[in-house]
């Protein structure tokens, strides 16, 4: 039997959003974030992070710096009995027009392959429309859209991604 997941967007959905993120440093996990992760895990979802990550296409930071920014954010997340499960990212600038960057759903289909993912009893959640027009592309359960604005092409809005996860956990 396939498994169930929550594919989380990293910047602005679990962590605060630096632009262009490119220092270990610079990574701080949003308020609840970890809880919410948390939950996700207490909850036998898997856990997979899905993120556009274009500073590497353009030149600002290196995959192994990336590599360091996520071993801080697991260890913060570690530090508070979360963890992530799997993390996918598209490296390339938006001009390259590669076919694994969001809203484009490989992805998530690669992360569904290698981890036994059944999509239409997983969930996307994050802060931006390339979020959203992704899980409409994989019908997946439902998607959630992280923010103060309301948008209607989704399942649900939350103001966090706590917020977000209590829904995901209720249905």
């Amino acid at each position: 039997m396939a498994n169930k997941a929550a594919f989380l967007d990293r910047d602005g959905t679990i962590n605060r959003n630096v632009p262009y993120c490119s220092k270990p440093d610079d990574f701080e996990l949003l308020s609840h974030a970890a809880e919410a992760i948390k939950l996700l895990n207490d909850h036998n979802f898997i856990v997979v992070v899905i993120t556009n990550q274009s500073g590497i296409g353009r030149g600002y930071f290196s995959e192994e710096t990336l590599a360091h920014i996520h071993d801080r954010m697991k260890k913060l997340l570690g530090e508070r009995s979360a963890h992530i499960d799997a993390i996918y990212y598209c490296p390339h600038h938006p001009d390259e027009g590669c076919q694994c960057r969001k809203p484009k759903p490989r992805m998530v289909l690669r992360a569904a392959k290698d981890l036994d993912i059944n999509l239409k009893q997983s969930y996307v959640i994050g802060d931006g429309d390339a979020d959203i027009e992704m899980g409409r592309q994989v019908v997946c359960k439902a998607t959630v859209r992280i923010g103060r604005s309301v948008i209607p092409n989704c399942s649900f809005n939350a103001l966090s991604l706590y917020k977000a996860v209590k829904w995901v956990i209720d249905q």
